[in-house]
């Protein structure tokens, strides 16, 4: 059941940590926290969208379906940004499709509120078309990943984008996710997953993984992870420490 939010120092979303105090303080009452389940609907390709999702913890994923039936994840969105991006380019609708591939909770507010308060603030708009320019940067650079690094090295940094998003070093992370942001068939998965383990770098049972050796898990990352972790910095601002309220510091994190 959602629930209204309530005090700007409990937010956990770095977008939302970014507006003015004035912008955030119209959008507040309007503000819902809403579990985000596994596999959860955000919004389904060629509909409407009826809320935006600003996400806390957890992971959207951004997915394309052929017409065979056949999905590739072409993004991902986490508690840097925002599920809705379409609304502030000026369309209410998106050839993609975005659920809920690791399980958290986010704040909601109606697709026309949003519509309304962009439209009011020059300032909100600035916010958000920087992120809408970091998410296309990190979507282009996955797409020059896939083509040049190894799978143990995209396996890696998506761990670690995945752990940035989550208040824990344990988070849910089913083989279905990981083969489909990899690009790969699950055996695939279990191929790097395997290696990694066997490193010590993590521990993944029964689609659960737990980061054990953060560090060792960028030593072989490729260079893509870095690279949109600077992006975002640039565009959206440092983000706070672990455990820091993003309120307070005006950022969140990547």
């Amino acid at each position: 059941m959602a629930t209204k939010q309530k005090g700007a120092d409990t937010n956990a979303n770095r977008l939302l940590g970014l507006l003015s105090p004035k912008d955030y303080q119209r959008l507040e009452p309007h503000l819902q926290r809403v579990p985000l389940g596994y596999r959860q609907s955000l919004y389904r390709a060629r509909q409407r969208l009826d809320f935006v999702y600003f996400i806390e913890t957890g992971v959207g994923s951004l997915v394309n379906t052929m017409a065979n039936g056949q999905a590739a994840e072409v993004g991902t969105i986490g508690n840097e940004g925002m599920v809705g991006l379409p609304l502030l380019l000026g369309d209410d609708r998106a050839p993609t499709s975005v659920y809920v591939q690791v399980p958290g909770t986010g704040l909601h507010m109606t697709a026309a509120r949003f519509s309304a308060e962009l439209a009011r603030s020059a300032s909100m708009r600035t916010v958000m078309l920087r992120y809408a320019h970091a998410l296309f940067n990190q979507v282009a650079q996955s797409s020059a990943c896939n083509h040049f690094h190894t799978l143990q090295q995209r396996c890696c940094r998506w761990l670690l984008m995945t752990h940035d998003r989550m208040q824990s070093d344990e988070f849910l992370l089913t083989q279905e996710f990981l083969a489909m942001m990899l690009g790969v068939q699950r055996t695939g998965v279990s191929l790097a997953a395997g290696g990694l383990q066997k490193a010590g770098l993590i521990r993944y049972r029964r689609g659960v993984v737990t980061i054990l050796d953060r560090r060792g898990l960028r030593q072989r990352a490729c260079e893509c992870y870095g690279l949109s972790k600077r992006e975002f910095d640039r565009l959206l601002g440092e983000p706070p420490r672990r455990g820091a309220s993003p309120r307070s510091t005006r950022s969140g994190r990547l």
